[in-house]
């Protein structure tokens, strides 16, 4: 616990020192500030002691009803926005609040009825003087970014299979990265990276399957087992699945992206299983609900660790992973990843190695597993909070959290 707090504070208190290229103090590049998912800006005009005095400056309308989950872009005094379905992109002038131009898809409005959750995105990449828009209907666009006018655009999934797009594309190194929503629906997961400036496919990887799909390494990729990283050996999700159910197995990829330019490595996580029902998919549904490093020039997996194996609660695993440097109990400083999942525990790992360093609980309230298990990193479950232990005739109650997650 005191690792555990030691960690904490070094998060909050110092920052992360993986940043964005150098840009001004106020722009906004990424969806979540810098590639290290910090959400902090070095601006200090809004302090603790005028922060009461905020009053609303100006508004801008979108016409969008629904869910707005993504943040501005803030590029050269140029603020870059988007909406849900139908994911309009527009430009506003910070100086005058002209609209520069604008961007209207042309998509299928049925893809709003496969959209599981609300028809949301989750906000724009920017890099190489373009804009970057992963629309529902999994079409990744480039934009040029002084004028709106389309400059390539490239497939990254077939809604007519169920599989959409509500995630935030990211722009690392020379490529833009992506993901796939639709678990609920039988998507099996993957990461795709598309070359930045031509819109070609560089690799993807699925979260489930055989050694090939996932770009897995059986000797070189890593996982922690028994107090150490160890090979994940072959067949390491096949092997933990029943028959073909991998084939609809979920771990989809909706959430955010964290990129380490030193390492090269780009770090994500992955959603549940599918399907829902536990009984359906025996077996730990690895590598659902589970966190990855992956080479952003290969994809191949350096590590990765799950979570929740055979998730029976929905939590998803897609929470952002947030990059930082902090010193150890022994002083030494490490290269950290933290990741505050919706199963209600924070974990923390060596973001290098892979290697698992804490995971306690940051809810209180969460009573489905009694705490993970350091040594084989695996949560410890509490029978009467397990839907699977009940049974499928027996209603189990009182879970904490819900499938809501505690973090969301």
């Amino acid at each position: 616990m005191k690792l555990f707090l030691m960690i904490v504070a070094a998060l909050l208190l110092t920052g992360c020192a993986i940043r964005n290229t150098p840009t001004a103090a106020n722009e906004w590049l990424t969806p979540a500030g810098d590639l290290a998912n910090t959400r902090h800006s070095a601006l200090q005009q809004i302090t603790t002691d005028n922060v009461g005095r905020l009053q609303p400056a100006w508004q801008f309308a979108t016409g969008a009803a629904r869910g707005q989950e993504g943040a501005p872009l803030i590029v050269d005094g140029v603020m870059i926005f988007h909406t849900p379905f139908p994911n309009e992109v527009r430009a506003v002038s910070l100086t005058d609040r002209h609209v520069l131009w604008s961007y209207r898809p042309k998509q299928d409005a049925q893809v709003a009825s496969l959209m599981c959750c609300d028809v949301v995105s989750r906000g724009l990449a920017y890099g190489f003087g373009k804009i970057y828009l992963q629309q529902a209907d999994a079409t990744l666009v480039a934009l040029d970014a002084h004028t709106g006018q389309q400059l390539w655009q490239a497939r990254n999934g077939d809604p007519l299979t169920g599989a959409t797009a509500t995630n935030a594309p990211h722009v690392f190194g020379r490529y833009v990265v992506t993901g796939i929503s639709g678990g609920e629906y039988g998507v099996r997961g993957y990461l795709s990276a598309f070359d930045a400036q031509t819109g070609t496919l560089a690799w993807l990887g699925y979260s489930v399957g055989p050694d090939a799909d996932m770009l897995m390494d059986p000797e070189r990729s890593m996982t922690w087992r028994d107090g150490r990283m160890q090979p994940v050996g072959a067949d390491s999700s096949l092997k933990s699945w029943r028959g073909d159910a991998r084939k609809t197995g979920g771990g989809t990829t909706w959430g955010w992206y964290a990129y380490d330019p030193v390492l090269r490595l780009v770090y994500y996580g992955s959603g549940n299983p599918g399907t829902w029902n536990p009984v359906q998919r025996p077996g730990d549904n690895r590598w659902a609900m589970s966190l990855w490093a992956r080479d952003i020039e290969t994809g191949r997996v350096r590590w990765v660790y799950q979570m929740t194996p055979h998730d029976e609660w929905d939590y998803d695993g897609v929470n952002e992973p947030i990059l930082f440097d902090a010193p150890d109990a022994q002083g030494r400083m490490r290269h950290l990843l933290a990741h505050f999942d919706r199963n209600g525990f924070a974990y923390t790992l060596d973001r290098a190695s892979g290697e698992l360093l804490v995971a306690e609980k940051f809810d209180p309230s969460v009573n489905w597993a009694s705490h993970v298990d350091l040594n084989s990193g695996r949560p410890v479950v509490v029978p009467e909070r397990s839907p699977q232990h009940q049974g499928e005739q027996e209603t189990t109650k009182g879970i904490c959290p819900p499938a809501i997650g505690s973090k969301n």
